[in-house]
Formats: structure tokens, C-alpha cells, sequence
């Protein structure tokens, strides 16, 4: 890391959003404070209903576990599992034994977890994917099967749990999360986070989201993602009245809005467009007053049928780096909820550059710069520092926006080369790598296109070999091979004869998507087509 971090973290202990404390103190302190509060988990049939007591209690003895299987402070405890109980108790386990958190995307095939568990080191990883589990039992120490019978090469779920917790010996600098983020890469990125700028994030949100004694807050983001995990470490810190959907459905979302009295939740455009289309009819949306629009920006139409149905949308903008950069208020103008990422959250503070490195005047385009103290303290290849933070600790997002005269935020493009499917952010890099790989291509390029229902999606320019045919059946049949998550293959293939490059001979990608992926929106037109360029 070529600036001086210390410097800058003396500045965040001297503004007290740094302390000694660590995630175990807030772990007790919303057992011992709000233990009694309901946390709900609702599968596709089923809601389980504990307290945060009972799952710091489950905790401890699954805690116990990890240490007498050898887990140490400093080791990396990789856990790949959806909204359920198991993944609250052990996302809490692994932090109460010291030991670093690596939450991974339950979608996530073998590729993709291969390379997560062997580049952290992790030592342990538990999942309910038994064939991940086959494939992996050999490179990790133990591997913990969550809906499994015993079998030999693997522990199940009851296996592990132990007497005898012992408190490590932590500190609130010590790394104790590691989330992978695909970026811009072909290979995801280790972001490192530790006990103060996980408990930062936490002490930020009540600015953006100021929960009532009887608000009920519904969680749909996936716990591999950092707002998943966000939602899942205040519901166990605060002891926030939560209820966690386990997978994705519009329609068990509007019944659990109903059924719990849910008065906010948060999402992609996807979900609100899911609910909206499902719950508005017979006043099953009734109670819920906000929905945080994250990852996508929600468009005005949207935004005005929401607010037909009572429900105030707003903007945040956030990254894996930096989990909470800026948001809006429920308070501010319909306007200002939906054309704009909101005022930078507290303790953060964001800069546009231009071009030429200077400080852009306001209402211009610019890369956004931001620093602050949820963000994280470098990749787990340091080797990414160096382009990822300027010389004086600034993070460099990636990202083009502009600052109105208001100091609001808007983002208006990115710089990074990647595709946002649905909230999920995919390399458009790594899909190459694969497609590359398929005997019938020589060339390829992968960008966004639109999608009315996504956002956007994977889309695929290939320059076949000579002689041969590639169509969208068997190129899902590769991808399927190479174990990439199913978002992450492409729904649009177009086949040309060259790529349109620049004189140093880099495509031309702009060019690509203007040509072939502009105007309409592309729900009814996925699929192969053969084009020239």
C-alpha cells in the first residue's frame, strides 16, 4: 500500500469512530441488551422464529466447535450457505472464535468457490452444496456439510458443536473479514475488512435507515453479498426486528410483508418491481414505508408506482470496499430519492476528479474518489493496493459520477469493465476467460446489454473459427462445464466476422454495444443472432 494507513486510522480513533472494541463485545452487547428481540428466517414454506439470544448462545458452542477442530484467530473460516439459521450462527461463530469470516455467494460453483477457499487459505468451509463439498474435502482441513448425513471425508452440522468456549485474544484492528468481489478482474478479489471498519458500517446505518421500537426490516439480499452481511451482523448486534428471506420470490416476499407487519426492506429494482407487480392489489404491502434501492439505480417510473403503493423509495451507493459511500432520506424530495445516490454517509467523504487529477467543478463528470472509515484496509493480494487507493489513501471506485450543488451524489457510468446483472456484479473478464476456452471461438468480447427485468446481462461477440457454429444451447453447455454460477453465462450471443479494435488493438467495446445492444430492451430478443461488423 503505497500511503501511510496508520496515519489515517489515527484520524478515524481520534473522531471515535475507531475503539477497541470488536465484534465479539457487539456480539454480547446485543445478546445481553436485546436478546429477547425475534429473529425470522422464511424458507419457501416455513418461518423459524428464534431470538438473538438463542443464536449467540448457538454461537458459543459452535464456536467451541471451530476451536477444538484446531480454527485459531487469524484463520479463514470460508461459509457458503443462504438466509438461514446455520449461516447466522456460524457467520457469528467464526467471529467469536477470531477467526476470519469469508462469506461466499451461494450460488457459487466449484470454480469459483476452488479458487475463494485456496486463495484465502481457509482452513474450514461450510456449505450445504454436498458436491462442492466432494470436490473440496481434499485441499481444506475440515469441511462442515449443513442438511447432510455423515459421511466419510466430511462433518455434519451437529459434529462441530463443543463446550468449552474460550474468548481469543483479539484486537479491533485485526482483519476478521474477507469478502471476494469479482470487480474488474478475471479472478475475485479479497477485500479485507476488520473489527473497526465492519463496526463503523454498523454505527453509520442509523443515518440512512432510523428504525422505530416496532419496525420490522425485511432481508432478501443474499448473506455471500457485504449488504447481506451487513443485514445479518446488525439483526445479531443491535437486535433490529428482522426477518430473513432465505432465497429470492416475489410472491413469498409480499406474503412475509404481510404476515410480519414489514415496514422496510431493501433491494435491487428486480425486487421492487416483484413485489409491486404481486402485493399491490389486495393491500398485502400495507405496512411497508421504504425499500433502499442499492447496487441499480431505480428508474422514475418505478419509483412513482411505489409511491402509488405508500412506499418511499431511495437511493444508496455503496461498493464491497466501502459498503455504505452515500444514501438518501425518506425525508428528502421524490426527486432527490430517485435522480440521486444521496449526501455521503458520516464519516465519508467522497471527491470527483478529473482527468487530469484535478478536483472537478460541480455538476461535471468525474472519477469518484472516497475515504472513510467502513472502508477497507487493502486487497488480500496487496499486489491490487497500489491501483486501488491513490497516494494520499483516497479508494478509487471506478466509478463516474458528479456532485450536485447540494453535495448529492450522482452516478452516472462506470469505468470499470463490468456488468451489473440484477444487482450481482460480474467480471466481464472472467466470462472471456471461459468463452475463449470454447474450441469453436477465436475471438470474443463480452459487455452489457439491457434488460428490462435485470438491468443488464451478459452479452457475447464472438469471431468463430473457420468451419464452425456455435448457438446459446451449447454455449450454456461450457459454462455449465466450467462451473461459473448460472448469472454469470451469457443470454445474448452474436456472431461476427471481426472485432472492432483501436489502433493499439484494444476493442472497441463502446462501439459493440452501441452496434448491436442499444435501444429497446432486450427481454423478447435473447438469444443467437449472426451480424456483421
Amino acid at each position: 500500500m503505497s500511503f501511510d494507513y496508520a496515519a489515517l486510522r489515527s484520524v478515524w480513533y481520534r473522531e471515535g469512530w475507531f475503539s477497541s472494541r470488536t465484534c465479539i463485545d457487539a456480539f454480547e452487547a446485543g445478546a445481553r441488551d436485546r436478546g429477547s428481540t425475534p429473529v425470522d428466517f422464511a424458507s419457501a414454506v416455513s418461518v423459524l422464529s428464534v431470538t438473538v439470544a438463542d443464536i449467540h448462545d448457538a454461537a458459543l458452542t459452535f464456536a467451541a466447535g471451530l476451536q477444538r477442530l484446531g480454527v485459531r484467530p487469524g484463520d479463514a473460516v470460508a461459509v457458503q450457505l443462504t438466509n438461514r439459521v446455520e449461516c447466522a450462527v456460524a457467520y457469528q461463530a467464526v467471529l467469536l472464535s477470531g477467526a476470519v469470516l469469508v462469506p461466499i455467494v451461494h450460488i457459487y460453483g466449484q470454480g469459483e468457490v476452488g479458487f475463494i477457499v485456496t486463495q484465502s487459505g481457509a482452513s474450514v468451509l461450510i456449505t450445504a452444496t454436498k458436491s462442492i463439498a466432494k470436490a473440496l474435502t481434499p485441499v481444506l482441513r475440515h469441511v462442515v456439510v449443513v442438511d447432510a448425513e455423515p459421511e466419510s471425508g466430511w462433518l455434519v452440522w451437529s459434529d462441530v458443536w463443543s463446550d468449552g468456549y474460550a474468548r481469543p485474544d483479539v484486537r479491533s484492528d485485526d482483519v476478521c473479514l474477507l469478502m471476494y468481489t469479482s470487480g474488474t478482474t478475471s479472478a475475485p478479489k479479497g477485500v479485507q475488512h476488520t473489527h473497526n471498519t465492519v463496526l463503523a458500517e454498523q454505527a453509520t446505518m442509523p443515518a440512512l435507515i432510523a428504525a422505530e421500537p416496532d419496525d420490522v426490516s425485511l432481508v432478501s439480499f443474499p448473506p455471500g453479498h457485504i449488504a447481506g452481511v451487513g443485514s445479518m451482523l446488525r439483526a445479531l448486534m443491535t437486535g433490529s426486528r428482522t426477518v430473513f428471506l432465505e432465497k429470492w420470490d416475489p410472491r413469498r416476499a409480499v406474503e412475509v410483508i404481510r404476515d410480519f407487519g414489514v415496514t422496510s426492506t431493501a433491494g435491487v429494482p428486480t425486487h421492487l418491481q416483484g413485489i409491486l407487480e404481486l402485493g399491490c392489489t389486495n393491500g398485502e404491502l400495507a405496512t411497508l414505508r421504504e425499500f433502499l434501492v442499492g447496487a441499480a439505480p431505480v428508474t422514475e417510473e418505478l419509483g412513482e408506482r411505489a409511491a402509488a403503493a405508500g412506499i418511499a423509495t431511495f437511493r444508496s451507493y455503496g461498493a464491497t470496499e466501502h459498503p455504505t459511500v452515500s444514501g438518501a432520506h425518506t425525508d428528502e424530495p421524490r426527486w432527490a430519492r430517485l435522480r440521486t445516490d444521496g449526501r455521503p454517509m458520516p464519516g465519508s467523504v467522497v471527491r470527483i476528479l478529473a482527468a487530469d487529477g484535478s478536483e472537478a467543478p460541480t455538476d461535471t463528470d468525474g472519477e469518484v474518489v472516497v475515504r472513510g472509515p467502513e472502508q477497507f484496509v487493502g486487497y488480500r493480494d496487496a499486489q491490487l493496493d497500489d491501483e486501488a487507493f491513490s497516494d494520499d489513501g483516497w479508494f478509487r471506485t471506478g466509478d463516474l459520477g458528479r456532485l450536485d450543488a447540494d453535495g448529492r451524489l450522482i452516478i452516472t457510468d462506470r469505468i470499470k469493465d463490468v456488468i451489473i446483472r440484477g444487482g450481482e456484479t460480474i467480471s466481464s473478464a472472467q466470462v472471456e476467460d471461459v468463452l475463449s476456452a470454447h474450441p469453436a471461438v477465436s475471438e470474443c468480447a463480452v459487455v452489457a446489454a439491457p434488460d428490462a427485468r435485470f438491468g443488464e446481462i451478459v452479452a457475447a461477440v464472438v469471431v468463430l473459427k473457420p468451419d464452425e457454429r456455435l448457438d446459446i444451447e451449447a454455449l450454456r453447455g461450457h459454462f455449465a462445464a466450467a462451473g461459473l454460477a448460472k448469472q454469470k453465462v451469457p443470454e445474448r450471443l452474436v456472431v461476427v466476422d471481426a472485432l472492432p479494435r483501436t489502433s493499439l488493438g484494444k476493442v472497441r467495446k463502446a462501439e459493440l454495444r452501441a452496434q448491436h445492444f442499444s435501444g429497446a430492451m432486450l427481454d423478447a430478443q435473447r438469444g443467437c443472432s449472426r451480424e456483421q461488423t
